[in-house]
Formats: C-alpha cells, sequence, structure tokens
C-alpha cells in the first residue's frame, strides 16, 4: 500500500512510529503537511494540490490533525473522502469529536456515562446553570481548548460565576461541567482501534493539579479495564464514529464516565506506559479495511425514492416483539435488518432465525412508508428527578445569592 500520513511535524513521536510501523510491514509512506495542500473542486472531478503539484494516488489517508488547522485539516481530509480513499478517521467524526459541546450533546442521547454539563450565553442562566450540573465545585472548560489549557476547576459558586462572566466577556465559549469528586487528579485514556481496545494507561497529577494530562505533567501507569469500562470505549469512539480514538474517562462512583473522545490521540505516553505496539495495531486495521471507505448513505437514498434508513425501537407492545426476523415477515415487505443493538451490544446482518427481544433496536433499510408503520410514536419527554446533591446545591446557590443582594443593600443604603 502507498499511505499518507497528514501531519505538520514528521519529527513528532506519533508520526514517526506511524511511518515506522507501515514501512516494517512494507508499505510506502509519504509524511505530508497538512497547510500545504489546495483543494480543487469541479464537477465530477474532486482533486488535490500538494505544493502547487497534482497531489500522486495513495491507498489510504492517516489523518493527523491539530486542534489549530481543524477547519482547513478536515476539508483536506474530506476531499480525499470524495476522491474515494479510505481515511482512518473521516472529516465529519474528527470535526464532531473536536467540538466539546457537541461532542457532549452527541453522546447524551446514548445510554453512555457522561458528567452533567451546560452551555450558556446568557447571564442570567450562569447560575441555574451550576446548579444543574449538582453546584459547585464545577468544571469550566473552553470549548476549544486541548491538552488540558483553558480547564478550570471552580471551588465555589461566586468563583464559577466570575469566571464565566470573564471568559465570555473575552468572547470565549465556555461549558460548565460536574466536577466528579472521586476520580479528582486522575482519569483513564483508553485507545481504541477499531472495535477493541487495543491499550490503557491511568493519568495521574501530580502535586496541586487536578488535571492529569501529561503535558501538564501527570505520570501514567498501567491499567487492566475490566469489561465495562473497555465496552464504553469502543462504544464512544463508535458513536463519535472514529475507528482509532482516545477515549478519556473518570472513574466514578457509578461506573466510567466519557470526559473527551479525542480524534488524534498522541502514542508516545501510551505506549511508554503500555508496551503494546499502538502504531502496529493501527497499520493491521487499514490493511483490513483499505477496501472499505466510507459511504454517505443518504447520497445514494436520494435516488431510491421512498426508501430509507430507520431505527425501529422494540418493546412489549411492538408486533415485532419476541418474533424472529423470518417470523416477522419483514423481508416479504421489503425491510432488511441490517444490524440489532442489544443494550449496547451491535448485531450485525442477523438471520431470520435470530429473535427480536423488548429493548432491541433495529437499524433497518426499506420502503420508508412501511418503516413509518413500525416506527411507534414519539412518548412525552419526562424530566429526570433531581438529585439530592443538586437540590443542596441550589439552597446553598440561594443562600449565597440572597447574602449578596443584602450586603450590596446596605452599602447602598450607607
Amino acid at each position: 500500500m502507498k499511505l499518507a500520513i497528514l501531519s505538520r511535524n514528521p519529527r513528532l513521536y506519533s508520526t514517526r512510529r506511524l511511518r515506522q510501523a507501515a514501512e516494517s510491514r512494507g508499505h510506502k509512506v509519504k509524511v505530508l503537511d497538512t497547510l500545504k495542500f489546495s483543494i480543487q473542486v469541479e464537477a465530477e472531478a474532486p482533486d488535490l494540490y500538494y505544493n502547487g503539484k497534482h497531489v500522486s494516488a495513495y491507498d489510504a489517508v492517516i489523518p493527523r490533525i491539530g486542534a489549530s488547522i481543524s477547519f482547513f485539516g478536515c476539508a483536506v481530509v474530506r476531499q480525499f473522502e470524495q476522491m474515494g480513499l479510505f481515511t482512518v478517521n473521516t472529516s465529519h467524526a474528527i470535526s464532531v469529536s473536536r467540538d466539546k459541546l457537541r461532542s457532549m450533546q452527541v453522546l447524551s442521547r446514548h445510554e453512555i456515562g457522561i458528567p452533567a454539563s451546560a452551555f450558556v450565553r446568557d447571564r442570567r442562566d450562569i447560575l441555574p446553570a451550576i446548579e444543574r450540573v449538582g453546584g459547585a465545585p464545577v468544571i469550566i472548560k473552553l470549548l476549544e481548548g486541548t491538552q488540558g489549557v483553558g480547564v478550570i476547576l471552580a471551588d465555589s459558586v461566586k468563583i464559577a460565576e466570575a469566571i464565566i462572566e470573564t471568559l465570555q466577556g473575552a468572547k470565549q465559549n465556555v461549558m460548565v461541567q460536574k466536577f466528579v469528586v472521586e476520580s479528582k487528579g486522575k482519569d483513564i485514556r483508553a485507545f481504541v482501534v477499531g472495535d477493541k481496545v487495543v491499550a490503557s494507561m491511568r493519568r495521574v497529577a501530580q502535586g496541586q493539579e487536578f488535571r492529569s494530562n501529561v503535558h501538564r505533567g501527570g505520570r501514567t501507569e498501567i491499567v487492566e479495564l475490566d469489561d465495562t469500562y473497555k465496552a464504553t470505549a469502543v462504544r464512544a469512539a463508535q458513536i463519535m464514529g472514529l475507528r482509532v480514538a482516545g477515549v478519556d474517562m473518570l472513574e466514578g462512583d457509578d461506573g466510567p464516565q466519557i470526559m473527551e473522545v479525542n480524534s488524534s490521540p498522541g502514542l508516545e505516553g501510551i505506549e511508554t506506559a503500555s508496551g503494546v505496539d499502538i502504531a502496529g495495531a493501527i497499520i493491521e486495521h487499514i490493511e483490513d479495511r483499505v477496501n472499505f471507505p466510507d459511504l454517505d448513505i443518504r447520497q445514494r437514498l436520494t435516488v431510491s425514492g421512498g426508501y430509507g434508513v430507520a431505527e425501529v425501537p422494540v418493546d412489549t407492545k411492538s408486533e415485532l416483539c419476541n418474533l424472529s426476523i423470518a417470523e416477522t415477515g419483514l423481508r416479504e415487505r421489503d425491510i432488511i435488518v441490517l444490524n440489532i443493538d442489544r443494550n449496547g451490544v451491535v448485531i450485525p446482518n442477523p438471520r431470520g432465525a435470530r429473535v427480536i427481544l423488548p429493548g432491541d433496536k433495529l437499524l433497518c433499510f426499506g420502503k420508508l412508508l412501511t418503516l413509518k408503520g413500525l416506527v411507534p410514536p414519539k412518548k412525552p419527554r419526562r424530566r429526570k428527578k433531581k438529585k439530592a446533591a443538586t437540590r443542596t446545591a441550589k439552597k446553598t446557590t440561594k443562600k449565597t445569592t440572597k447574602k449578596t443582594a443584602k450586603k450590596t443593600t446596605k452599602r447602598s443604603k450607607n
């Protein structure tokens, strides 16, 4: 194969390791500076130029897109995709994972642990947002920050409010997030390649620092993840649409909490800590998948009038419940079951004898009119009951606000 690694610095550890792993397997590799591309957009002829010359043919692309060039980097990856090349991570997946708020929004509709988070713009919404995530202390994050930069721990509501107001005044977008106390100063990094965790480590902050990033002096140690943590990491990467990802998780009392899903995870720290040849695992994955680039199903379905893809949830009242796929007669009604999501475990290409159980979610392709009759009406959304901690935080916030108001009134009278 002929591989292209998109990286601004060929001397970086991760870039060097990927190149070594590919060349040791007999592949040709070229490291290309992402910013030296120019994109040519023409009807029926998407094309790329590098250093002013027509880009040569490649079999696959490994994007190592830094946060500072996300927009242009994703545009270059997207152009490779339009040219029919296999990219280890797609442009869409990279852009979604790079946006902290957007990635949390995407994860929030799935059954996966994430810290309660809030995003506000109006000053009047700051205190209610802090209450909703559980009260102080809270984590305040810049949406564009990386490697722990722009992550602040606020010990009190007043400090949190002041920090958010200051950052918003500087035209910065910030997110407020619940502080998982039991995981202070440590987190888990799970490295996902394909559908499995190939290596993992625990990062531990040093001294009074609460951020455990290696770039901030955190030390690493080997950790053997249980099945719950492994499944959560793989599920998070799949939800983001990433084939290769570094999934950062907090060790909460109620299980793993996804903190971030990184589309260009560094290799040095985790390869050193685990002793695993992660670069080799990535190249092996490319060898297996290079002939199967991602297809935009929506584009192709536009020419298939009346057909589409839908997710069909199954409950005890469903006509499909407790029947095998063959017994449902779906195939005769021009409906194909592509996969079944059963408690987070995906069953691909299920056979006719597979029994559909309550709680299953079927991903189906077929006639939209038939699919419409299978999808149950949406239930009214129920609000979750607030936890005791949230109620306590709310009372504390109200007391603080009242005291501040009384002091202000006394001062104005004097």
